[in-house]
């Protein structure tokens, strides 16, 4: 099986603004398409912006909405999958949320954001209830998750344990806390072993310094690829073969004890 090429589109683009962020998918997708990426990532929030008060409820959208039928026609165009985050409505809910869609269009995935992250996402948005969303690209398992979500190990862990081998987090990861990207990532990915993409926002937002520093990290701890503290697309390859060497080298999923953790429940 080949490795999946991957880009992580660091950017905040223009908050507010869904039509500059939407182009500038477009012009991100045919590059990374042109380097030989399968999948293109976005961060947390990317069609809207993330600190944008009350415009969180006004520009939410349906997973099936018009945003995501545009995505749906870059991807298609370009022959490339993207995951995006958004603000999500479904009735009067909206949840901060991300949707994978295939390199033919199709939405093949979308997952919604289940530890929201302090005062300002939880007035805005209502927690998800499902753990695990996943779905099948070139023979990878993907599975989402989205910022705060991955510094629970247990999420993480959950996902190695239903067999997903590439986990893609859009975050908005922001000031003081870069060690989530420097050093919490690759042990992530290490102690579940699994690849993992993070893909962050960049630069002064509202209250928020966003740091940049997106990465990919693989199943020994190791960083395939950082990005710095500004705007740029990084790529790197999310190998099969690998996993499956590195799985079978560490043991930590199979050597579990389930029956001693009850108490973590």
């Amino acid at each position: 099986m080949s490795p999946l090429r991957t880009a992580l589109l660091q950017s905040s683009g223009r908050p507010g603004d869904v039509a500059y962020n939407l182009k500038a998918l477009a012009r991100a997708a045919e590059d990374a398409a042109a380097a030989g990426a399968r999948l293109l990532a976005c961060p947390e929030m990317y069609l809207t912006g993330y600190a944008i008060g009350s415009g969180v409820h006004e520009l939410a959208e349906p997973a099936d909405g018009e945003s995501a039928d545009e995505i749906a026609r870059i991807a298609a165009e370009h022959g490339i999958a993207v995951v995006y985050g958004y603000p999500e409505r479904d009735g009067a809910t909206v949840y901060n949320s991300a949707q994978l869609i295939g390199p033919d269009g199709t939405r093949l995935a979308n997952y919604r954001k289940t530890h929201l992250f302090g005062c300002f996402e939880q007035e805005m948005f209502t927690p998800g209830d499902r753990p695990v969303v996943q779905a099948e690209l070139d023979g990878v398992r993907i599975g989402l998750l989205i910022c705060y979500d991955v510094e629970f190990p247990e999420n993480v862990r959950a996902h190695a344990l239903a067999g997903t081998d590439f986990l893609v987090v859009p975050t908005a990861q922001m000031h003081p806390y870069q060690f989530v990207a420097e050093s919490l990532i690759p042990v992530r990915a290490f102690e579940s072993q699994l690849w993992i993409a993070y893909v962050n926002r960049t630069g002064p937002e509202g209250e928020f310094e966003f740091v940049g520093l997106s990465t990919l990290a693989g199943p020994d701890g190791v960083v395939r690829a950082r990005a710095g503290r500004g705007e740029e697309t990084v790529t790197g390859d999310v190998d099969p073969a690998f996993l499956a060497a590195s799985r079978a080298a560490n043991t930590y999923l199979t050597d579990r004890r389930p029956e001693l953790y009850g108490s973590l429940s």
